[in-house]
C-alpha cells in the first residue's frame, strides 16, 4: 500500500481523505495558500506545504508547483478531492509523466467525460439514452437559434466545460437566448478555458439521480446504488439523500445496470458517478459523468457501510474489490445538506470571522467540516464550508434527526444557508418526496 499521499485540495475534502488515510496507516502532506495557513486541513495533516497565493490560479491550481512538493516530500500518490484540478486530464497526465499515482481514472477518460459534448456522443454510441439535443458546439446566437427551433423549446443552454451551475441557463424563447448565448459563453471561457456550448432539450421539473459507481484496473465494476439530489439553486446541489423516494426497484436496477454499461464502454477505474435526469414517468436519461469523488458520497457511505476513499487509494494502488454486485446492501436512509457561508436570499457569498460554531452531536450525525471557531472564510474559495450528514431507519426518521440537528446547529460572524435549509427540510413537499430540481424556486425562493 502506498506510505505517502499528497492531498491537492483544501478544506473539508482535505480532512476527508486525511481521516481515511490516517486508518490505513498512510502519511499526507497537506498543500496551502497563504489565505490557508491556518486551516485546519494543514494542523491535521502530517506535512504540509505552502504552494502558493490566496488565489486558486496562483496555489490550488499551479500544477508545476503542487509537483514539485509531491516530490519534495517523497509522496507516492496525488488525491486531487473534488474540484479544483480533479477532473483536469492535464495534472492527472503530469502525475503519470512524474511517476506518481494519480487517485482517479485515466488521464484520457477524464478528457472525454470531461467534455459535455463529448460524453453525449460516446453515451449515445453505447446505447445509453441522452437528453434530446445535438452533440455539435454552438458558435453564435444565430447558429443557437436554428439548433433551439429543431429541438423545441424551452431549451437548456450549457457549457461543454461546465460545472457547477457555471454557463447553463434555460430559454423558453428566442429573445430569452439570444439574451442568455453571449454572457454564457463568456462565463464558461472565463471559469474552464472553454467558450464552447450546446443545447439540449429542457425536461420540465426533473429529478436529478445518479448512480455511485466503482470499477478497478482488472476490468471489475460494481454500483453503489442511487443518490438523489434534485433540490438546487443555480442548478447546484444543495440537499442529497439516498436512496431516492422517488424511483422503484425495477427502475433502480436500470438505471444501475445503466452505469454499468456506461463505466464497461468506457474501459473505466475508480470511482465515479453517473449523472441522470429522471422525468415524472420514471424515464432517465444520461446527464454527465463526474470522473471523481462527489461532495455527496457520505450518504452512500451511510447507507452502504462502504469507505468510498478507502476504495479510491486500494483501485489506485492496483487492488482488486473485494465484494460483488449482490454483497452490497442498503440500510437505512442517509440526507445530506450542504452549509454554505451565504446570505440565505441573495445566494451571494458572505466571508468573514466565524465568532461561534456550535454543531450538535450524536450517533445518527455526522459532520463534515472545514472550518472551525474562530476560523476565517475567504472570498477566494467556494463558499461551502461543510456538510452536515443524518441518518434513520427511514426517510421519516432521517428526516426528523436533520431537524433537530439543524435546529441545534449555530453558526455565528458570517450569513449561512442554514435558515433556508430549516424551510426545506420543514416544507410538506419535501416529507412528501415532491423534490424536483424547481424546488426551490417553487416552494422557498418566491415566498420570501
Amino acid at each position: 500500500m502506498f506510505k505517502k499521499i499528497l492531498i491537492a485540495n483544501r478544506g473539508e475534502i482535505a480532512l476527508r481523505v486525511i481521516k481515511t488515510c490516517k486508518l490505513m496507516g498512510i502519511s499526507t502532506v497537506a498543500i496551502y495558500s497563504e489565505a490557508d495557513q491556518k486551516s485546519l486541513h494543514v494542523r491535521l495533516a502530517d506535512e504540509a506545504y505552502f504552494v502558493g497565493g490566496s488565489r486558486v490560479k496562483d496555489s490550488y491550481l499551479n500544477i508545476d508547483k503542487i509537483l514539485e512538493i509531491a516530490k519534495e516530500s517523497n509522496a507516492e500518490a496525488i488525491h486531487p478531492g473534488y474540484g479544483l484540478l480533479s477532473e483536469n486530464p492535464d495534472f492527472a497526465r503530469k502525475c503519470e509523466q512524474s511517476g506518481l499515482v494519480f487517485i482517479g481514472p485515466k488521464p484520457e477518460v477524464i478528457a472525454q467525460m470531461g467534455s459535455k459534448i463529448e460524453s453525449r456522443k460516446m453515451m449515445e454510441k453505447a446505447g445509453i439514452p441522452i437528453v434530446p439535443g445535438i452533440t455539435t458546439s454552438i458558435e453564435n446566437s444565430s447558429e443557437a437559434i436554428l439548433a433551439a427551433n429543431e429541438i423545441g423549446y424551452p431549451i437548456m443552454l450549457k457549457a461543454s466545460a461546465g460545472g457547477g451551475g457555471i454557463g447553463m441557463q434555460i430559454a423558453h424563447n428566442e429573445e430569452e437566448l439570444i439574451a442568455a448565448f453571449e454572457g454564457n459563453k463568456k462565463r464558461a471561457q472565463d471559469f474552464f478555458g472553454n467558450g464552447e456550448m450546446y443545447l439540449e432539450k429542457y425536461i420540465e421539473s426533473p429529478r436529478h439521480i445518479e448512480i455511485q459507481v466503482l470499477a478497478d484496473q482488472q476490468g471489475n465494476s460494481v454500483y453503489l446504488w442511487e443518490r438523489e439530489c434534485s433540490i438546487q439553486r443555480r442548478h447546484q446541489k444543495v440537499v442529497e439523500e439516498a436512496p431516492s423516494s422517488f424511483i422503484d426497484e425495477e427502475t433502480r436496477w436500470k438505471m444501475g445496470e445503466t452505469a454499468m454499461k456506461a463505466v464497461k464502454s468506457l474501459g473505466y477505474d475508480n470511482a465515479g458517478t453517473i449523472e441522470f435526469l429522471v422525468d415524472k414517468n420514471k424515464k432517465f436519461y444520461f446527464l454527465e459523468m463526474n470522473t471523481r469523488l462527489q461532495v455527496e458520497h457520505p450518504v452512500t457511505e451511510e447507507i452502504t457501510g462502504i469507505d468510498l476513499v478507502m476504495e479510491q487509494i486500494k483501485i489506485a494502488y492496483g487492488e482488486s474489490i473485494a465484494y460483488s454486485q449482490k454483497d452490497i446492501q442498503r440500510k437505512g436512509h442517509a440526507i445530506e445538506v450542504r452549509i454554505y457561508a451565504e446570505d440565505p436570499k441573495t445566494f451571494f457569498p458572505s466571508p468573514g470571522k466565524i465568532t461561534k460554531l456550535r454543531i450538535p452531536e450524536g450517533s445518527q450525525i455526522r459532520h463534515e467540516l472545514g472550518i472551525e471557531e474562530n476560523s476565517v472564510v475567504t472570498p477566494f474559495y467556494d463558499p461551502m464550508i461543510g456538510k452536515l450528514i443524518v441518518t434513520g431507519a427511514n426517510r421519516t426518521e432521517a428526516i426528523e434527526n436533520l431537524q433537530s440537528a439543524l435546529k441545534n446547529y449555530e453558526i455565528e460572524g458570517i450569513k449561512t444557508n442554514i435558515t433556508m435549509l430549516k424551510e426545506v427540510i420543514a416544507h410538506p413537499a419535501f416529507r412528501y418526496g415532491d423534490t424536483t430540481t424547481d424546488f426551490i424556486t417553487k416552494y422557498i425562493a418566491n415566498k420570501k
